[in-house]
C-alpha cells in the first residue's frame, strides 16, 4: 500500500460499524439494560458472562480480564491484525471505499494476515471452480457417492484441487500472490525445486470463522495413487490454529446460540449430512482432538446455560473410545449438559443419511447417552472382569468419572450401576469413589492456591432512586476473577508510586473499597459518564468538584472535571480518558461500560439525575452536620457568630431543596 488511510476515513468507518454486529459474529450476546449487552468473554476464559458491549457508546469492556476498547481493537486483538489491516477489514464489512493519503505509513515487518486470508479466499474460488471441470468429475463422483448433490457442495464451499503440481500455484502468483505468502498460509509446500500446490487430486473443503473468513482447507484424497494421507489439512499458519478452529460453526452458530445445542461430529461429510437432515447444530474438528480451546469456542456462541446441551458423536472403534475419554477428561469446563451418539452398527452420520436417510440422522441424536456414563462403560470395557486384578484395575479406572459426575445426586445411582457391572461390594465401590473425589479435591486446591487473585466485592447499590438489582449485583463474580488485586492493602493507591518493581495491580471496579460511601461514590460518577446530558451541566459542575472518600474514584471525578474544562462544558469518554492517568483507564471504562440498575429507558435520566443529587446532598449534610458542631460549641458565646452559622444553615437547607427541585 501506497500511504496511509485518511483519519476522516478512519473515524467514517468507526461510526458506521455496529459494535454489537460485529462481536456478535464471535460472541453470543444478551440483552444486559439499555444500550448494553453481555457474554462470554472471548479474551478470557469464564463461566458467567462479564464482557459488556455498549453499541451507541462503541466500547467494550470486560470485567473479568480488564478488555476494553472500541471495534478496532476488538479486531486487533481477536484476529491479530494491524490497525491498517483492522480498519481495512472493518471498511470492507460496510462496503466502505478507503482513501490512502502519500507518505508516512509503512506496514509493520512480518506476515501481512489480510493478504494471507484473502489468498485463502481466493484459493477457495479457485477449487470450487476446479469442481466444474471435467477432471472435477472425480470429486463430483465421490459427492455424489456420499449423498451430496451440487447444491449440497455449494452451500458448503466444496471445491476440487486438480492434480497437477502447481495450477493453484500459478493461478494465485497471476493475482499478485508472492511464493512466500502462498507458503506462509499452508496453501503450498516448498521443496528443492521451489513451491508446489499442497492440495492436489483431492476434494476440498473451506475452514471458517465465526465470520465466514477462510482460514485454511481440509482435503480427502480420491486417487489410489496418492502417497498422502486420506485427509490432509492446512498446516498451523498465521491466520489457521487447529485446535481453535470447528468445521461447520460458520454456518452453525446461529443455530447453536438459538437452541443452545451443539452437535459434535468427527468429519466434514458428518457436518454436512447432518445440517441437510436437519441437525443445524453440527460442527465437526479439524484433524485434532476434541479439546479445551473448542470447548472455549463453543461456550462463547451458546453462553453458559446449564440446560444448553453437547452432543459428540464417535465412531465405535478404539480411537473413538480415546477420543471419548479425552471429551469427559475436560467435560467439567461446560456448564451445558454433555451427551454422546452412537449410531447402530457404528454408522457414522454421513453413512447413517446415505444407508437410511434424514430420519435416522435425526433418531441418532434423540437417542442420546449422558458422556459420562458412555465414558464408564468404555473404561470397564478395556478390562477382563474374570480376574480379581482386571475388576481392581476397572474399579480404579472408573470411580474418577463417577466422582467427577457433576450432579452430586446421580452418583450413588451410578456407583450401584459400577458395583453391578464388576461384581464387587457396593460400599467397596463407595470408597474408591469416596477416595477418588478427595484426590482430585486436594488437586484442585492446590491449583487455586498458586492462582492469583482473591476477593473482592463492592457492595450494595447506592443513593438514588431504588431499583431491583443494584450495583453489587452488577459486580458480584467479576470482582475477583483475573483482576490481579486483592482487597485491602495490596490495593494501589494512587496517590503512591509504586517503586517496587512489582507490576501494579490493575485497577477496576474490584478495586474500590466495599462500603456504603463507595457505592454512592461509584453511581454519581457512571451516571456522570453515562448519562451527562440527562444530569445537566449544572449538577455537572457541581459534582465535578463534590467530596470523594475513595481515592481512585477522586481521579476519575478529577479527569471528569478536567476534561468539561478543556472541552468547555460537556466532554465524552475519550477526553476523560486523555485527562486520567494510564492507570486508572481501566476504572474509567468500566464504570462508563456497566449497566445502570434502571433498567426503564423511560427513567433512567431520572434515576441518573437523582444519585448525582444524592452525591450532592451527601457534601450539604455534611457540611451541615460541621455547622451544627461549630454552633454547639460556641453555646450563645459570640451572638454574631451565631446568627452567621444559622443563615448559613437555613442557606443550606435551601440549596438542598432546590437540588430536589431541579
Amino acid at each position: 500500500m501506497a500511504g496511509r488511510i485518511r483519519q476522516s476515513d478512519v473515524e467514517e468507518v468507526k461510526k458506521r460499524t455496529n459494535l454489537a454486529d460485529l462481536v456478535g459474529d464471535y460472541v453470543t450476546l444478551k440483552n444486559a439494560g439499555i444500550d448494553s449487552m453481555k457474554g462470554l468473554c472471548p479474551f478470557h476464559d469464564e463461566r458467567s458472562p462479564s464482557f459488556h458491549v455498549r453499541p451507541a457508546l462503541g466500547y467494550y469492556h470486560c470485567f473479568g480480564c480488564g478488555e476494553s476498547g472500541d471495534a478496532f481493537t476488538f479486531v486487533q486483538r481477536m484476529d491479530h491484525l494491524t490497525f491498517a489491516e483492522t480498519v481495512e477489514r472493518l471498511a470492507a464489512r460496510i462496503h466502505y471505499v478507503l482513501t490512502y493519503e502519500e507518505g508516512g505509513f509503512q506496514r509493520e515487518q512480518g506476515p501481512n494476515r489480510a493478504r494471507l486470508l484473502a489468498a485463502n479466499q481466493a484459493a477457495a474460488a479457485f477449487f470450487v471452480a476446479q469442481l466444474a471441470t471435467d477432471e472435477g468429475a472425480a470429486g463430483r463422483d465421490f459427492l455424489t457417492g456420499r449423498g451430496f448433490d451440487p447444491a449440497a457442495a455449494e452451500r458448503f464451499g466444496v471445491g476440487y484441487a486438480p492434480r497437477g503440481w502447481s495450477g493453484l500455484t500459478e493461478h494465485l502468483t497471476g493475482q499478485g500472490y508472492t511464493p512466500a505468502e502462498l507458503a506462509q498460509s499452508g496453501l503450498v509446500s516448498e521443496g528443492q525445486r521451489g513451491v508446489y500446490d499442497r492440495f492436489r487430486g483431492r476434494v476440498v473443503w473451506p475452514i471458517r470463522d465465526t465470520s465466514g473468513q477462510t482460514l485454511g482447507f481440509g482435503a480427502r484424497k480420491l486417487y489410489d495413487d496418492d502417497p498422502g494421507p486420506k485427509y490432509l489439512n492446512t498446516p498451523e499458519s498465521p491466520v489457521y490454529h487447529k485446535s481453535q478452529v470447528l468445521y461447520g460453526l460458520d454456518v452453525a452458530k446461529r443455530a447453536i446460540s438459538r437452541g443452545k445445542r451443539a452437535v459434535v461430529v468427527e468429519g466434514y461429510t458428518d457436518v454436512m449430512a447432518c445440517h441437510l437432515a436437519g441437525i443445524e447444530t453440527a460442527v465437526a474438528t479439524c484433524g485434532t482432538a476434541f479439546g479445551r480451546d473448542h470447548i472455549a469456542v463453543l461456550r462463547r456462541i451458546m453462553g453458559d446455560d446449564s440446560a444448553a446441551e453437547v452432543v459428540f458423536t464417535f465412531d465405535p472403534d478404539e480411537a473413538g473410545q480415546k477420543a471419548a475419554l479425552r471429551a469427559f477428561s475436560e467435560e467439567k469446563r461446560f456448564t451445558a449438559q454433555t451427551y454422546v451418539a452412537v449410531a447402530p452398527d457404528g454408522l457414522d452420520p454421513c453413512d447413517l443419511r446415505l444407508h437410511r436417510g434424514d430420519e435416522a440422522v435425526r433418531e441418532l441424536f434423540t437417542r442420546k447417552t449422558p458422556l459420562f456414563e458412555f465414558a464408564l462403560r468404555q473404561a470397564v470395557a478395556r478390562f477382563d472382569l474374570n480376574s480379581v486384578e482386571g475388576r481392581v484395575s476397572a474399579l480404579r479406572e472408573a470411580a474418577p468419572i463417577i466422582a467427577e459426575i457433576k450432579d452430586p445426586s446421580l452418583r450413588p445411582g451410578y456407583a450401584r450401576e459400577l458395583a453391578r457391572m464388576l461384581g464387587v461390594d457396593l460400599a467397596e465401590v463407595q470408597q474408591a469413589v469416596r477416595a477418588a473425589g478427595q484426590h482430585a479435591a486436594r488437586r484442585a486446591g492446590g491449583q487455586a492456591r498458586g492462582a492469583q487473585g482473591g476477593p473482592g466485592g463492592t457492595g450494595g447499590s447506592g443513593g438514588g432512586r431504588p431499583s431491583s438489582g443494584g450495583a453489587d449485583e452488577r459486580f458480584a463474580g467479576a470482582s475477583g476473577r483475573g483482576a490481579g488485586t486483592t482487597a485491602g492493602d495490596d490495593r494501589l493507591d494512587p496517590s503512591e508510586d509504586p517503586g517496587s518493581g512489582r507490576p501494579a495491580p490493575r485497577i477496576g471496579l474490584s478495586s474500590l473499597r466495599s462500603a456504603p460511601t463507595t457505592w454512592l461514590e461509584r453511581d454519581a460518577l457512571m451516571a456522570m459518564l453515562q448519562q451527562g446530558e440527562h444530569v445537566g451541566a449544572d449538577l455537572m459542575q457541581q459534582a465535578a468538584t463534590a467530596m470523594v472518600s475513595e481515592p481512585n474514584l477522586r481521579v476519575v471525578r478529577d479527569a471528569i472535571a478536567a476534561a468539561m474544562a478543556a472541552a468547555h462544558g460537556a466532554a465524552g469518554l475519550e477526553q476523560v480518558l486523555a485527562a486520567a492517568p494510564e492507570s486508572h483507564h481501566g476504572l474509567i471504562r468500566e464504570l462508563a461500560m456497566a449497566p445502570m440498575p434502571e433498567r426503564r429507558p423511560e427513567h433512567l435520566g431520572a434515576y441518573a439525575r437523582d444519585v448525582v443529587v444524592s452525591l450532592l446532598d451527601r457534601d450539604l449534610l455534611s457540611l451541615k452536620q460541621e455547622l451544627l458542631a461549630r454552633l454547639q460549641r460556641i453555646a450563645g458565646s459570640d451572638p454574631a457568630a451565631s446568627r452567621r452559622i444559622q443563615e448559613q444553615l437555613v442557606a443550606l437547607e435551601s440549596a438542598r431543596r432546590g437540588l430536589r427541585d431541579e
